[in-house]
């Protein structure tokens, strides 16, 4: 395994992260504690999960992710071995208070998370998506008092634009606020719009990328070699993706390498990322994600992937004007 900082901070992070988003909802509690050992016994020691994960679209159970990671570092007492990171803004009841980002919930949101963690602090707290109607100072006041108080150490943003980064760590600077340190994004050689002011706001503030969704939900793991010819709808599904994905995977096989590993280890080849986040349910999956941290790729193989798939052609404004 390799480490790195999580951002600007001091503490120190494995380079690949596992998700848990599939733990309760995709796959059960035998198999996630064995995902998780596995995870841990080849190095990895960042976590992240969400407070919605196990609900709404991720299930029926409001915090079942967080609550059998909780279980599981209660039965292996490695707390402490371990980066912990959740999420809070979405919606985990009926109640108008029940989510966003107002000093109301941010406060019940984490005090429930450490309950279902069964810890007495979360190391990376991140804001699941950008709050417009609460005032920015509610916000960062409210994380700062809980990080006054232990509850929180690092905090980070999820799903927001470059602006807003820059409208956080500024206002946190003038006003003596918990700042971010982390932006965890949608990102992959397939979806690579956060390139245009994204990165280089993250990049700007020495902040770490977290990509969410590095592999184009399972598109770029090797989709056409997997998929079942009798069915077309699963090669339908990749619409006008169809032909990138044939020649990538084409390119993986002439260059010997797996699919699934060659995106990840395109990402860990851009400066700003810090560690993908994959969630894997299958013991091979994991393995894959692991052996992605050893595959060095030239300046030609770079070029060749941003061939396949091209970015926005920069940062903003440059991408799009001159």
């Amino acid at each position: 395994m390799k480490y790195t900082r999580l951002g600007a901070s001091g503490a120190q992070v494995s380079r690949i992260a596992l998700g848990t988003m599939n733990f309760g909802p995709v796959i059960g509690a035998e198999e996630s504690f064995r995902i998780l050992n596995l995870a841990v016994d080849a190095g990895i020691t960042f976590i992240d999960t969400a407070d919605v994960y196990g609900s709404g679209r991720w299930g029926d159970h409001y915090g079942q992710s967080e609550e059998l990671l909780g279980e599981w570092m209660r039965a292996r007492g490695n707390r402490d071995d371990l980066v912990v990171a959740t999420k809070g803004q979405g919606p985990m009841g009926d109640g108008p208070n029940d989510r966003g980002l107002s000093a109301v919930h941010i406060r019940a949101a984490v005090d429930a998370s450490l309950r279902r963690l069964g810890t007495d602090r979360i190391d990376l707290y991140q804001m699941h998506h950008i709050e417009r109607e609460v005032p920015l100072d509610e916000v960062l006041d409210a994380f700062t008092t809980l990080r006054d108080q232990g509850k929180i150490i690092y905090l980070g943003s999820s799903n927001f634009a470059g602006w807003n980064i820059a409208q956080y760590r500024e206002h946190a600077e003038a006003r003596r606020q918990l700042p971010l340190v982390t932006e965890q994004s949608v990102y992959n050689l397939a979806q690579r719009t956060v390139e245009l002011e994204v990165v280089p706001a993250a990049s700007h503030y020495g902040m770490g990328i977290l990509p969410w969704s590095p592999l184009a939900s399972g598109q770029l793991g090797g989709v056409l070699k997997k998929a079942d010819r009798s069915r077309s709808s699963d090669l339908d599904a990749l619409g006008s993706r169809r032909a990138q994905i044939e020649e990538y995977e084409r390119f993986a096989a002439d260059n010997g390498l797996d699919p699934a590993e060659l995106g990840l280890a395109w990402l860990l080849h851009q400066p700003a990322v810090t560690a993908p986040v994959v969630g894997p349910r299958t013991e091979h999956q994991l393995s894959g994600a692991v052996a992605a941290l050893d595959i060095a790729l030239d300046a030609s193989q770079l070029a060749e992937l941003d061939r396949i798939w091209p970015g926005p052609g920069g940062q903003a404004p440059e991408a799009y004007a001159w």
